[in-house]
Order: structure tokens, then C-alpha cells, then sequence
């Protein structure tokens, strides 16, 4: 059986999966015999085997199956080409092949949660969907001044699998209003405010130093560790350690963790403190203050609803603004 080599444009080109993956089926190719790669990946391997017909996709036989597959395996493959291993697009395929054959094997990769084939392309989500979450806490923006005199925060991010353009939806919604960059080994990420840029991959040397506002968020977060509430095996789980040469507050973490005992150890010897100033109690409602025309209360809203905000007298508000306390 003649073999076919699909190349693709870059590792997440969906659409030249798809439109490879639907003539392939139509054309009854087995898995076996399509072999995928992407064009980097094809100019970095001297013995990538180069077959007789390059991308020439065959047409579709007489009695070719009609591809109806599940909405949710579309959004499947649309995470599953996220992922890094290059055997993903082969298992895209399988699975795609096995749903247009019919019968109980179409059944098996379509319903089955114990079908090696599903449980493998799930666990591969799952690691993109992780990857994307630790993105989302752990790049780190620092201000750069343009010649032109504006500002763009820019940020230096090493992902475990193709996720840079994917996720860019996240930060756009957050720092709408914020000219940012993120730059990844893989792609780089540019909002001006209106449209998004996707470009190559960059280098760590091309993010930039540490500034000013970096010691600042270095001290907060010195000064917010609790050592009582230390967990290693949790801050190990949330903040993996291939993270952290790019996290600024990495730096302080093994101070803190190696000094917790004994700074935990001071907090129970100390004695209490007393607040430097105490907040007196509101008044009741039922003992006005004195010179205030009695305000019958609106009455109170059922769970869940919200009421108008009832209007507060001038003979109300003076006092509370004299004493800096809202008014009861």
C-alpha cells in the first residue's frame, strides 16, 4: 500500500490537519500508512522518509463514508494538537478513522471512557489544560517605554506545549485596556489595544530586566508569607519548580521556606497587640442620633433581589462625615 507524508504548515495548523485528515478517510488510507510531520520538524530530521506523492492527498473513492463525527471530538482535537508529543496527529487520525468505519469499533471510539485511544487523547488534554492554567498565574508583565514614549508590558514565558496563541484570549479579556506582549520559545503574543499579533518564537535575552516595580512586588510579597501556613507539598503541586527561574519571587521562596520555623516560633511566644485605635459600635437603629429626623427603613429585599439605596438626610451624613465613620 502506497505510504503518504503529511506536512504540515506549523505544529498547530488544525486547518491542514483537517482538510488532510478528511480526504485520507474518504480516500480509505489506513493510519498505518500516513505518516505526519510539520515543516520544522521536516528540515531538522535528515531521515524523515520522503514518500512518492508529498501532500499530493488522493481523491476520495466511490463508496467514501460520509464524516459525521461528535461536536465535542472536534473540540477535542482543537486542545489535542496543543499538545507537544509529535504522535498527536497520528492519534487524531485513529480516532477519526475508527469513528467513519462503523459498527462497534466506531461505537468504542466515540462513547468508550475505557478505550485506549480516548483515554490517552484525554490525559493529553488535561496537560494542555494544565499548562494553560499555570500560564494564566505565572506571567510576570514589566513595563518598557517605547521611543514614541508609550508603554508596553512584556513578558518572558516557557510553556510545556503550544498554547501561546490559544491563550491569548485570557489575557486580552484581563488587560483589555493594556499594551502587552508575551514572549514564548514557540510564538509571541502582541496586543496594541485593538488587534492581537501572533509572530515567531523569541529568546529569553529578548524580555526585559528586572525594574523598580519588581522590588516592590518583591517586598509585598515578602511581607504577606505567612510561615505558619506553610505547605511545601501544596506550594510544590501550585508552583512546580520548572517554573520558577522565571518567577521574580522564586528568588525569596527558599529563604522563607529554610526561616519559617523559626519565625513561626516567634509569632506564638509574642504577646498580643492591641489595635492602635478601636472602631466604635454603629448606633441602633432604634436610638437615632440626636438632631436626626427619624427615617422609617425601606423594607428589606427577598434573597437575592436588590433594592433601590434609600437617601440619606443632610442631619444623617453631617455627623458621619465629622468623625470619618459611615453612617450607621
Amino acid at each position: 500500500m502506497q505510504r503518504h507524508t503529511v506536512t504540515l504548515a506549523h505544529p498547530t495548523d488544525w486547518h491542514g490537519f483537517r482538510t488532510a485528515a478528511r480526504a485520507l478517510v474518504q480516500a480509505h488510507v489506513p493510519p498505518h500508512a500516513v505518516d505526519w510531520r510539520c515543516q520544522a520538524d521536516a528540515a531538522e530530521d535528515l531521515l524523515a522518509p520522503e514518500a512518492a506523492s508529498h501532500n499530493a492527498l488522493p481523491p476520495p473513492a466511490p463508496d467514501a463514508p460520509t464524516l459525521r463525527v461528535p461536536h465535542d471530538f472536534v473540540h477535542l482535537c482543537e486542545q489535542l494538537i496543543l499538545h507537544r508529543d509529535p504522535a498527536r496527529f497520528a492519534l487524531m487520525y485513529r480516532l477519526l478513522w475508527r469513528m467513519a468505519q462503523g459498527g462497534a469499533e466506531a461505537k468504542a471510539a466515540r462513547n468508550d471512557p475505557l478505550d485506549a485511544d480516548r483515554m490517552q487523547a484525554h490525559h493529553m488534554v488535561r496537560a494542555v489544560r494544565r499548562d494553560m492554567h499555570k500560564m494564566h498565574a505565572f506571567v510576570r508583565f514589566r513595563p518598557v517605554v517605547e521611543p514614541d514614549g508609550n508603554t508596553l508590558h512584556m513578558a518572558w514565558f516557557e510553556p510545556d506545549h503550544y498554547i501561546t496563541v490559544a491563550n491569548a484570549g485570557f489575557f486580552i479579556r484581563r488587560f483589555t485596556q493594556m499594551r502587552w506582549a508575551i514572549l514564548t520559545p514557540d510564538a509571541s503574543a502582541l496586543w496594541d489595544g485593538q488587534q492581537l499579533h501572533t509572530g515567531p518564537g523569541a529568546q529569553r535575552s529578548d524580555a526585559p530586566p528586572p525594574d523598580a516595580g519588581e522590588a516592590l512586588w518583591l517586598t509585598y510579597y515578602r511581607h504577606i508569607f505567612n510561615p505558619a501556613r506553610l505547605k511545601l507539598n501544596m506550594m510544590k503541586k501550585e508552583m512546580p519548580t520548572r517554573y520558577r527561574h522565571n518567577l521574580p519571587e522564586a528568588a525569596l521562596i527558599t529563604e522563607m521556606v529554610q526561616t519559617a520555623h523559626e519565625r513561626s516560633a516567634k509569632m506564638v511566644e509574642a504577646e498580643a497587640t492591641v489595635p492602635r485605635r478601636r472602631i466604635a459600635p454603629p448606633l441602633p437603629r432604634s436610638q437615632p442620633a440626636a438632631g436626626a429626623p427619624l427615617i422609617l427603613a425601606p423594607p428589606r429585599a427577598s434573597p437575592g433581589t436588590e433594592g433601590p439605596t434609600p437617601p440619606v438626610s443632610s442631619a444623617t451624613a453631617a455627623p458621619a462625615a465629622a468623625t470619618g465613620r459611615a453612617a450607621p
